[in-house]
């Protein structure tokens, strides 16, 4: 059989070229620095106020399905205008006091655990897409089953369907920055809440995350808020180099 002419051989291949893959670590980076610069000034949030509700989505659903991997029980997600969010949620463990400190801590590394499954999956066009696809479904899913705020019923359902457009009708270059871009502003908004991780109160809603670790486990809240901070951006390096490691 004859040879592929040399013409045809891009056809031929799955994955970018290593320049390109190279070019989008570095605007992937640039972007991770401009969102932590972002948040900390007036008007930042307006910017970035889409992804500062999917980051809100992440944590309260990690919240949620914590409880029910613990075999408790999610009731009901609230999502509000000011980026804030509620999941309501009972506790069933046999795991004394780790089991209600693990609910707590599902909240704040939701994101970026969500957010290096996504990167992750940006190695392959093909698992860029699935993902997109499965993220987009699963916004629409949450939309019927746990959403119950009025922000929440019209801004969750409207990010949903836009990914999926992305995932349907954007080129296979653009879905894998896509899905990049999302993994990263959901890793970097970890950093959006550092005052949030680092203070024992959540307002009116009585204590923070890592107030009720501490309440758990005894050691400080700010001792489980520094150690996720690092968990967060080590989870970040780590799946950014895997993303881009020689295959």
């Amino acid at each position: 059989m004859r040879e592929p002419s040399k013409n045809f051989k891009p056809l031929l291949t799955k994955e970018a070229p290593l320049v390109v893959e190279r070019m989008g670590l570095t605007w992937l980076i640039a972007a991770a620095i401009a969102t932590a610069f972002l948040w900390q000034i007036p008007g930042g949030d307006y910017i970035l106020y889409p992804f500062t509700i999917l980051a809100t989505w992440f944590h309260e659903m990690g919240h949620g399905l914590m409880a029910l991997l613990l075999g408790g029980q999610f009731q009901k997600l609230q999502i509000f205008s000011n980026g804030s969010g509620v999941a309501t949620y009972g506790i069933r463990s046999a795991l004394g006091p780790i089991g209600p400190a693990m609910v707590a801590a599902a909240g704040p590394m939701g994101p970026p655990v969500a957010g290096a499954v996504l990167i992750l999956a940006s190695r392959s066009f093909r698992a860029a897409t699935l993902s997109l696809k499965i993220l987009g479904s699963f916004l629409l899913f949450s939309t019927l089953i746990w959403i119950r705020s009025w922000f929440g019923l019209v801004a969750i359902p409207l990010l949903g369907l836009i990914i999926l457009g992305i995932a349907l009708k954007a080129p296979r270059w653009a879905q894998g920055f896509a899905i990049q871009l999302l993994g990263v502003q959901a890793c970097v908004s970890t950093y959006h809440q550092l005052d949030y991780l680092f203070s024992s109160s959540a307002g009116p809603l009585g204590l923070s995350d890592t107030a009720q670790m501490q309440r758990y486990l005894l050691l400080p809240y700010w001792f489980w808020g520094g150690l996720m901070a690092i968990a967060s951006l080590v989870i970040l390096v780590q799946s950014l180099r895997v993303a881009y490691r020689s295959k």
